[in-house]
This record gives structure tokens, sequence and C-alpha cells, in this order.
């Protein structure tokens, strides 16, 4: 389960409800239990999923992300909530300054990536098209307010209830890092998991 390129106009959804369009559709592949991985976003979803249909996950795998509502959450989004209340200032662009968007994917690339050098500036200059396009950087950032405070309730909710299958929580170096081992062990008094973290990665 992963995330794709902002749609606009943004989907009106939470990752807690996208569960609920997954589970039927594997159920019409004839798919009763799967092995659940998400990555970015995805991870989110993925995570929903496994709380809310424990008997169709055989065993979960969350990459680099944090959970909405599940410790440290608040601690890790602060910095992102800060660069995303900072793109949203209204104003023109003085001569010669990157637009917003390629500011915003420049410090993914630069601060988060395993090795910067390779993300070239033909594939810069890809993504931050897309973002540019009309309504595409207001599109990827609606989500965050509407989606995660409901989030973030079904995820404390989903607290008291165990997770009976395995989970193991991977972080790159150079992003979320050791970060969603520390999300998973907030739950490890209610499920098994491993964890690992990859070096040289973002």
């Amino acid at each position: 389960m992963a995330w794709a390129c902002p749609r606009t106009p943004p989907a009106a959804t939470t990752s807690g409800r996208r569960p609920a369009t997954s589970a039927p559709f594997l159920d019409k592949l004839g798919i009763e239990r799967a092995d659940i991985v998400g990555h970015d976003i995805g991870t989110m979803v993925a995570y929903a999923y496994a709380a809310r249909y424990p008997d169709k996950t055989s065993r979960l795998v969350v990459m680099d992300s944090p959970v909405p509502g599940i410790p440290p959450w608040n601690r890790i989004v602060r910095p992102a909530r800060v660069v995303a209340l900072q793109l949203r200032r209204p104003g023109r662009r003085a001569p010669g300054r990157r637009p917003g968007e390629r500011i915003y994917l420049d410090r993914f690339w630069n601060e988060l990536a395993g090795d910067s050098s390779k993300i070239d500036e033909a594939t810069r200059r890809h993504y931050a098209a897309i973002y540019a396009r009309p309504g595409a950087m207001h599109s990827a950032f609606a989500q965050f307010p509407r989606d995660r405070q409901k989030d973030e309730a079904d995820n404390l909710k989903a607290m008291e209830t165990k997770l009976a299958m395995p989970v193991l929580a991977i972080g790159a170096a150079k992003a979320f890092g050791a970060n969603v081992a520390v999300v998973m062990r907030t739950r490890r008094r209610t499920c098994r998991n491993s964890s690992c973290q990859t070096p040289a990665t973002g």
C-alpha cells in the first residue's frame, strides 16, 4: 500500500477509511489472508487495515512512516506541519527565488535522501512540475489536516485491541530511521514485532 502523486481535487477520505475499500478488493481476488506491507503514507493505511482486519492479515510490515496518534506522533510530525504552514503563506515569489513546490521537494531530496547526488536535475524538475500543476500543492497538503485527526482517534482506539500478527518495522537511516521502531514498540505490549534500520537510505 502506497500513496500516489497529488490529485486535483483531493480525495475526501482518510487513511483509516481506505482499508474499507481494500478488503472487498482482496475478497474479490479470493485472497482470504495476506501479508500487508505499507511504505510512507501507505504505512498508515496498512496499519489501519491490520487493526481493522486482523483475521485477514498474516503479517504486517511498516516502512519509514509514523502512524497517526501512536506516540511519538506529535513530536515526529511537528516539523512537517511547520513546513506546510510556511508554504501556504500567500504572496508572490521574488525574482530568482525557487517556487514553493521546489523548496518543499528539495528538502526531501537534499536532507532526507540516502544520496542526494543520485537525484539529478531532470528528475527534480519532473516532480516539481507535477506539484506545480494548478491545485496540486494544495491537494498534497489538504489531506493532512482533514485526515489526521480522524486517523489519530481511530488508531488510539485500536491500541486497546491486541494485534495478533507479527510486525516488522523498517526505517531509512536519513528519514524516519529508528522512529518507525519506536512507534511499533509503543505497541510492543500488544503485538509481536521486530525492527531494522537500513543504512545510507532516505
